[in-house]
């Protein structure tokens, strides 16, 4: 690894873990993007939307870049900010992860809430309409508006570029549907290089961009929840299929990973776990299967991974636990060979 100047200079090539693997060898495949800088996949896309204002003027010297967040591209946009001289706003609810809001804090970012102390339920439709009003009130502020900004899926062409340069071909991608940057930006870069993959796109129980009925939901940073309009960012032309999940097998999917593979997942890619390893002997044998895990389950200690918050919102459920432990445990890669492990550790 060379020496680097900025922190965004990190961003990418994150690496690939087999999770599971069939008799038939259809193989899923987990894309970690907590490696990236801030611990997510966002930064890819929060440096994309500020490059791509500075080359249309819409942001200069010493600018201020309001964005509605639930935290991760809110991170994203911090670090950005703080790089290139910005002031950042982020506008926020007490939904959202407190470690994700301390974070960007500690960057350097104001932040703007939407409702008072304690009431943790999510506001994105509040949130979208200040964050709008106020760059709307300052002559030297941008609006970023990741859910209908242009450059938000191309932040991720890289991710399809990384694919194709470690695995040569995608066979589905299936991945949590937010903004729809990440999978629809990853989709739409796999065809344009001629390697089209089956497009399955998860979201909450209770979100309404496949057209299901609306509600609430606890998945934190994926989904649309009522009174939300669905961004441009998801682009239907490229779905294959819609599914949902709910809450409870989302999280006790992430739960079970740590458990079982010693590795932190979100919830939100417990969710597109859960569903892959539900379907896996569906897909025709031998497929690589990608889900892009867009951040890592350090955030969630208080959340996901606390049995009191769970068991507070009648989240938690043993038996789901287990049985997607079961399912970790009938798909498991073979472990190598002892002989393999000894060259390994040889090797380092």
């Amino acid at each position: 690894m060379p020496i680097v100047t900025r922190v965004t200079d990190l961003i990418g090539n994150t690496p690939l873990f087999e999770l599971a693997v069939t008799a038939g060898g259809t193989r899923l495949l987990l894309k970690l993007e907590q490696f990236n800088p801030t611990g997510a996949a966002k930064i890819r896309m929060a440096r994309e939307m500020v490059l791509d204002a500075e080359r249309r003027g819409l942001l200069r010297d010493g600018g201020h870049i309001i964005e509605s967040t639930s935290g991760n591209t809110g991170l994203g946009l911090a670090v950005v900010a703080a790089e290139r001289g910005y002031r950042f706003t982020a506008v926020v609810d007490h939904h959202a992860c407190k470690d994700k809001l301390r974070a960007m804090r500690a960057m350097g970012a104001d932040l703007v809430y939407v409702a008072a102390e304690g009431d943790d339920s999510l506001a994105t439709s509040a949130r979208e309409d200040l964050a709008e009003a106020m760059a709307a009130a300052r002559p030297d502020a941008y609006f970023t508006e990741q859910h209908n900004n242009e450059a938000n899926p191309v932040g991720y062409y890289a991710v399809a570029e990384e694919l194709l340069a470690d695995l040569g071909q995608v066979d589905i991608l299936l991945s949590a549907v937010g903004t729809g940057g990440s999978l629809f930006g990853t989709a739409r870069r796999l065809r344009d290089l001629g390697r089209p993959a089956r497009v399955i796109g998860v979201e909450p129980v209770g979100s309404i961009a496949f057209g299901g009925p609306g509600g609430p939901y606890w998945q934190s940073g994926t989904g649309t929840p009522p009174g939300a309009t669905v961004g441009t960012a998801v682009d239907y032309s490229l779905l294959d299929e819609g599914v949902t999940v709910s809450d409870v097998d989302a999280f006790a999917t992430a739960r079970a990973v740590a458990q079982r593979c010693g590795l932190m997942i979100g919830g939100s890619a417990g969710g597109s776990v859960y569903v892959a390893l539900q379907r896996l002997e569906e897909f025709e044998p031998g497929s690589t299967i990608v889900t892009i895990v867009c951040d890592g389950g350090e955030k969630y200690l208080d959340t996901v991974f606390d049995d009191e918050w769970m068991s507070d919102r009648d989240l938690l459920d043993r038996t789901a636990e287990h049985a997607v432990t079961d399912l970790l445990d009938r798909y498991a890669p073979a472990a190598p060979a002892v002989s393999e492990a000894r060259n390994l550790v040889g090797a380092r």
